[in-house]
């Protein structure tokens, strides 16, 4: 693998480790893995109130007997307007997938691995960013051989 300066000059050949640029790849375990990490960082955002959470209806709406009209005891009850949601999704929901140990390091071994068999890892030298300005960066990068609009 050839090594970088930060002038993007070759400066010399760097030998990678089999055992960790070398692995096979098994596209299933990467997508489980990445699936898994997704769906780790996901967050119940959807949530509705049931009718002890919505504001308002602590009285009686109507007496009890003699109005002709249906008994109601509030009109926060699910089957008004306005009303708490009966069977709404909550925050308690949990998207977390268990990921092995070993099923995520293969896995990231395997995305490194495709990364040097494509040839689109590459390594520097040194990377000392003394004002850590992104067009510095950007600079860097155009004048690596990388692929895309850096320069």
């Amino acid at each position: 693998m050839k090594l970088y300066n930060t002038e993007g000059k070759v400066i010399g050949e760097k030998n990678l480790k089999a055992d960790v640029f070398g692995v096979a790849a098994n596209p299933v375990l990467v997508h489980e893995v990445l699936t898994g990490i997704m769906a780790s960082a996901r967050q119940p955002l959807a949530h509705t109130k049931t009718r002890g959470e919505v504001r308002g209806g602590g009285k009686k709406p109507w007496k009890q007997k003699g109005t002709g009209r249906a008994r109601h005891g509030s009109i926060r009850s699910p089957i008004w307007v306005g009303g708490g949601i009966t069977w709404g999704p909550r925050k308690e929901r949990d998207y977390t997938k268990k990921i092995n140990r070993k099923s995520r390091r293969q896995a990231l071994l395997m995305a490194l691995s495709d990364k040097v068999a494509n040839e689109r890892l590459i390594l520097l030298e040194a990377l000392d960013s003394k004002t850590g300005k992104t067009k510095d960066t950007a600079a860097l990068l155009g004048k690596l051989p990388v692929k895309g609009s850096w320069s």
